[in-house]
């Protein structure tokens, strides 16, 4: 998400953003960057592309993600669930 916001998302002068949060139950991180108008869509790349396949990474791992538009610009976010412990002992 990073690297996205890097290539396709930067304006000159104009910067991205990386926000982590930590529940009990989740990691979220979140891209924001200032292209409003340009929003990713995961796509199958080509063998021999270098690029293109990091939104099909975060849809395989992440529990949930989506693109929000903002006033200025959008949020890219992915959340990855964390399995609770069950507490048990062991016998």
């Amino acid at each position: 998400m990073c690297t996205d916001a890097l290539l396709h998302g930067c304006l000159r002068d104009r910067l991205f953003r990386v926000e982590t949060s930590l529940t009990g139950s989740a990691l979220r991180f979140a891209v924001t960057d200032p292209r409003g108008e340009r929003l990713p869509e995961p796509r199958i790349a080509e063998d021999s592309e270098q690029f293109g396949r990091g939104l099909l990474i975060v849809r395989e791992v992440a529990a949930r993600w989506a693109v929000e538009k903002l006033t200025v610009g959008k949020r890219v976010w992915a959340e990855l669930d964390i399995p609770r412990e069950t507490g048990g002992t062991d016998t």
